[in-house]
């Protein structure tokens, strides 16, 4: 029976690494030594070669296999387009020209035959240039629109510890600043490195055609050239990355205090982050600084090396006119021809800035999606249907990397139950919580809803069951409307305000300049912290979830904004397997059931006035809480009279 089968306790799951060192592995996530070239949990690479980073890119493009094929023969037929002209003005030169210098008669059906020749070659290659870049920019504009989807979209299948270890804007940095280095590359490089590529085999096959010593003349610059580019590109590599790097740390300075401008200026801080701001900009300054003594170096040595390989042409070159061994018209279509070489070798040898710095960024981007989720959806999903709410952890453990934070946790909570969590801050409470939302997964034991694990169950299924209402209430810029479907985006206005009236939130609403389209500003700023969590508790009602999550829920407000929100929490508690973290113990009391979890561990459960009886854990915090409120009571008397 496969639902017997899934009722079973699930063996503990091997702790993480314990290696606390500076680099950490995006394949398993485990910590280890900077200095080695590679994982030593998994033999995963520190780093990928560029070259690999930007095949990546490209196999993207399979997705837009058609367009790509049709960019590639425009490419193909531009570039061969291009070089007609070249080869039209040798036989102008020799069959035309020279011979009128000589006393020989003008053929102008001869010069109308060329001259059209030429023109039609110079039209044909606009045309099919044209059409090449509209197609190319076209697919390389949808793989990096995919590309941006695949990293945000795998951002959200990774579990709450990846972001834990993650700066903001750092993340915003890679999503969008990176991204957007990469589509410029591939919609304006990658077009100009595949004509070049393309412009060389053919300039090179026709030289060879033409005359084959002062082709292997032309070959002179290409070894140092070469050799250069090899020295220069790991070194740019190197700048790029850690430009993006200090890039990153300066978005996150932006995104740490924007949000907090108001704790800023009320502490007069706002001159210490600009400070802070300045020297991150100047990080960044320094890197591109660096970068730029390279390149400066690098690109006029390119120009000087591909004059001096045209100067050995035209020395060479004259030398065989002299000897007769070619014609003036060989020679100057070889010029013409070895200069469109030389020229493409130039831009080639400026691409490899624009190369190492998209590599720099595609393995910051493919270090997201290389990221292997700790929460992963099962192999062999069981879909959870209408849940019942009956929750079972048996023996539950967690380990934050080498740190055990649950320990053997036990417990069996009956569906439309309501069960208090409290104990001492740090206890493990909210872990608890989070492992019953499978923001994490369990590494011992199991957690069942209903008879299942819910590792079992697909995340998004599962997680359409639970409604979660936190101490800081996050709301999204929008109207108050948009907040309260946010699980549910297809209500209907009457179902959102049904919810709001359960919340008890109706009437404050309707008191807003637009009400239910009334926006709320950036986190609920224009909101108070008693509205916001109405609004939160509406949304968590509009779901209809079978598990409720309360987290400090009232912790943050006063007593008749808290008497307000107590109200609606009865009504979204009621027929719902309820876990509550709360402060104030006071707030439990009409719970079924107490939990108190102390040092990961829970160590007692029962009812208020049993525990009470008990003389334990929970009586002790109960009587230090009675005792702190009534001093803070009787300071207040104090203060009043």
């Amino acid at each position: 029976d496969r639902h017997e089968a899934l009722r079973r306790d699930v063996p503990p799951a091997p702790p993480a690494s314990t290696i606390a060192e500076t680099a950490e592995c995006v394949l398993c996530g485990a910590m280890f030594s900077a200095d080695l070239h590679a994982c030593s949990e998994c033999g995963n690479p520190v780093s990928r070669p560029p070259l690999r980073s930007l095949m990546r890119l490209f196999s993207l493009a399979r997705n837009h296999l058609g367009m790509t094929l049709l960019g590639f023969l425009l490419t193909l037929s531009s570039t061969a387009a291009g070089l007609i002209p070249p080869y039209v003005t040798m036989p102008l030169l020799d069959k035309v020209l020279i011979p009128f210098q000589n006393g020989i008669p003008v053929d102008f059906g001869l010069v109308r035959f060329y001259l059209a020749a030429l023109a039609g070659a110079s039209v044909l290659a606009w045309l099919l240039g044209w059409a090449q870049t509209y197609v190319l920019a076209w697919v390389s504009e949808r793989v990096s629109a995919d590309l941006r989807n695949m990293t945000y979209a795998h951002l959200h299948r990774l579990s709450l510890e990846y972001f834990g270890g993650k700066r903001t804007g750092d993340l915003i940095s890679r999503v969008s600043s990176d991204t957007d280095r990469i589509c410029y590359f591939l919609s304006v490089y990658v077009l100009d490195f595949a004509t070049d590529v393309l412009m060389l085999f053919m300039t090179a096959g026709i030289l060879l055609s033409v005359n084959l010593n002062l082709a292997i003349v032309t070959l002179v610059p290409i070894p140092v050239i070469s050799y250069m580019v090899h020295r220069v590109q790991s070194r740019l590599r190197r700048g790029f990355s850690s430009g993006n790097r200090a890039w990153a740390e300066m978005t996150s300075i932006l995104a740490d205090t924007i949000p907090g401008i108001r704790v800023v200026k009320a502490f007069a801080q706002g001159k210490r982050e600009v400070e802070r701001f300045k020297r991150a900009n100047d990080r960044v300054l320094h890197a591109n600084d660096k970068v730029n003594r390279i390149w400066s170096f690098f690109t006029p040595m390119v120009v000087l090396l591909t004059d001096m390989g045209i100067l050995v042409i035209w020395m060479f070159g004259v030398y065989r006119v002299s000897q007769h061994a070619i014609t003036v018209g060989v020679l100057t279509a070889f010029v013409a021809y070895i200069s469109r070489f030389y020229a493409r070798l130039d831009s080639m040898s400026r691409m490899v800035s624009a190369t190492q710095r998209a590599a720099a960024s595609a393995q910051r981007v493919f270090g997201i999606l290389d990221r292997v989720p700790k929460v992963s959806e099962p192999k062999e999903p069981v879909e959870p249907g209408r849940l019942q709410g009956a929750i079972s952890m048996r023996r539950v453990g967690f380990r934050y990397g080498a740190r055990p934070i649950l320990r053997g946790i036990d417990l069996d909570i009956q569906p439309g139950e309501m069960i208090g969590l409290v104990g001492p801050s740090g206890a493990g409470k909210t872990t608890i919580i989070n492992l019953l939302c499978r923001f994490y997964d369990v590494t011992e034991g199991a957690i069942l809803v209903d008879g299942v694990d819910i590792r079992s169950f697909p995340i998004a299924a599962y997680r359409r069951h639970i409604g979660l209402v936190l101490q800081e209430p996050f709301l999204f810029y929008g109207t108050i409307a948009e907040n309260i479907a946010y699980g549910r985006p297809e209500a209907s206005r009457d179902q959102i305000i049904t919810a709001a009236r359960a919340a008890r939130a109706h009437e404050f609403i309707l008191r807003l300049p637009n009400a239910y389209d009334s926006l709320v500003g950036e986190r609920g700023q224009f909101l108070s912290g008693g509205e916001r969590q109405r609004i939160s508790i509406a949304r968590a009602l509009l779901i209809d979830p079978r598990i409720l999550i309360l987290d400090e829920a009232t912790s943050s407000v006063d007593t008749e904004t808290e008497r307000e929100i107590q109200l609606a929490l009865a009504n979204l508690v009621q027929g719902r397997t309820t876990i509550a973290i709360a402060h104030r113990l006071s707030t439990l009391q009409r719970a079924d059931r107490l939990a108190v979890v102390e040092r990961g561990q829970i160590t007692e459960v029962g009812p208020h006035e049993e525990l009470l009886q008990r003389g334990g854990a929970y009586a002790r915090l109960y009587q230090a809480q009675f005792e702190e409120e009534s001093d803070e009571s009787a300071t207040a008397e104090e203060g009043g009279s």
